[in-house]
């Protein structure tokens, strides 16, 4: 049976406390909250702290609320109730899409939305979703609160811009009225990591593109996302045409690896596909009023 390497366990009860425990202790201690992306990595030693910090008691971390033109989500706040949130299935129905593909309802009802980012796990939905609608997130440490964002907040594989005496308290999504949002994803099987997945939004001005966004997962693409697809449909018609061209670039732009779960050749083929079937239910929603 494997089991972590030996460390040390505090409780915290206020985000303050957390910080300064963070401080105290050094880069060799990590958050612990849901658990779920962590701890498997502890047992296989792949991570090895020195200390857990167990932030489960920061209630005041978990919520989800409108303020002005944004929704606000606290970094402890879990995948189910983003998945069950009426106020992002109101705006942004790609968050309910991709919760209901991720792991099962055992994960879902303990792992955060803090947890999946900070992770920085390069198949991770919430990466991608959080990058397709142009994020912010709010970093907090003991000299105040710095903003960043979502797709600048990724170095690379498990590698984020957050410091050792630092932690995720807030991500904030902007709202755009009448937008259309998607998700797809192809897996081994239920619940499993992503292959490919892509998440994106549209908000159409007549039959034109006034915006977009466009996340990927699993394909090594800088920032989560595909700006160069972007770019190539903002202001153009929203035609099959422009679609395929866009989904041809997100193919093109992302550097997939192959891995047990496909070839490269394979990789792109998906995102492709997957970026024009997004776009095209996002289109579709944006037509009929947005969400």
């Amino acid at each position: 049976m494997q089991t972590p390497a030996p460390f040390e366990y505090d409780r915290a009860t206020s985000i303050d406390q957390a910080i300064g425990l963070l401080e105290q202790y050094g880069p060799d201690t990590r958050l612990v909250a849901g658990g779920h992306s962590l701890l498997p990595m502890m047992k296989l030693r792949l991570a090895q702290p020195g200390r857990l910090v167990d932030i489960n008691d920061l209630d005041d971390l978990s919520y989800i609320r409108q303020e002005e033109a944004q929704i606000a989500i606290g970094s402890l706040t879990r995948h189910s109730e983003l998945l069950s949130s009426p106020l992002l299935a109101q705006h942004w129905s790609i968050f309910a899409e991709a919760e209901r593909v991720i792991a099962d309802p055992v994960v879902r009802n303990r792992g955060t939305i803090g947890g999946s980012l900070c992770q920085g796990d390069p198949a991770e939905d919430l990466s991608a979703l959080v990058c397709a609608l142009r994020a912010q997130l709010v970093i907090r440490s003991r000299g105040g609160s710095r903003t960043v964002e979502a797709r600048d907040f990724y170095l690379g594989p498990y590698e984020t811009v957050i410091g050792p005496a630092e932690m995720l308290t807030e991500v904030r999504i902007p709202i755009h009225e009448g937008a259309g949002s998607a998700y797809e994803k192809v897996e081994r099987r239920a619940g499993d990591w992503a292959v490919v997945a892509v998440g994106c939004f549209v908000k159409l001005d007549a039959d034109r593109v006034l915006d977009v966004g466009i996340g990927l997962a699993a394909v090594n693409a800088r920032g989560f996302a595909a700006p160069e697809a972007e770019d190539r449909l903002r202001g153009q018609p929203a035609t099959e045409e422009q679609l395929a061209a866009a989904a041809s670039l997100a193919a093109q732009h992302c550097r997939p690896q192959a891995d047990q779960r496909g070839p490269e050749d394979y990789k792109r083929y998906l995102v492709g596909e997957l970026t024009r079937r997004a776009l095209r239910r996002a289109i579709d929603r944006a037509s009929r009023g947005g969400a």
